[in-house]
């Protein structure tokens, strides 16, 4: 779906195993990726691995140093069902902050 958080749209995902075929592109193109991956009813996610740009994600400390190097501290998240996965930022969010930060424009 699409939402507005700080005055910019974001693509965002409600965690669920339920409706696979429903999935947004998004979501079943990180499945295949591996960059989301159930474990149970949590779902890890690599953040670097959504929506990549090497500019945030350094920002963000997701993707290690410059120099090579690859820490790995911050890359893997996890998320609950019933959550939301704001792939444009990065986040996951609870469903009550959702409803109080994020405005839905389009399902």
């Amino acid at each position: 779906m699409k939402a507005i958080y700080k005055e910019k749209v974001a693509d965002v995902w409600k965690i669920s195993k339920e409706n696979v075929e429903s999935y947004p592109n998004w979501v079943k193109e990180a499945f295949e990726k591996n960059y989301l991956y159930w474990l149970d009813n949590h779902l890890r996610i690599l953040m670097a691995g959504l929506n990549p740009s090497t500019a945030k994600n350094l920002k963000l400390g997701a993707v290690g140093s410059l120099g090579g190097g690859l820490a790995g501290y911050g890359m893997y998240q996890i998320g609950y069902l019933g959550d939301y996965l704001d792939c444009t930022n990065h986040r996951i969010i609870s469903e009550k902050r959702f409803h109080k930060e994020y405005q839905v424009i389009e399902k």
